[in-house]
């Protein structure tokens, strides 16, 4: 299996995708455990923007949360509205 990453907005066109795919070695082999770690991997480094909102499997994580094989990650912005 695999990790599916989602991009979602303004994220979705800065990185000029809407999503990725993280092989389950990534998480055996150690190099991925949390979302940031996912988030370092499918950017290259770069930082994730402040106030992102993470999700697993549709549910609102911390960027610290523990990842696991066949889970489905989400990135999105901060909402805002009036």
């Amino acid at each position: 299996m695999a990790i599916q990453v989602k991009y979602f907005a303004s994220l979705k066109e800065r990185l000029g995708r809407d999503a990725d795919e993280v092989s389950a070695e990534a998480i055996s082999n150690g190099k991925i455990s949390t979302v940031e770690d996912i988030w370092n991997m499918v950017v290259n480094g770069e930082s994730m923007p402040v106030n992102t909102l993470c999700a697993i499997n549709l549910e609102y994580v911390k960027p610290d949360a523990a990842v696991k094989d066949g889970d489905e990650v989400a990135f999105f912005p901060p909402v805002t509205g009036g």
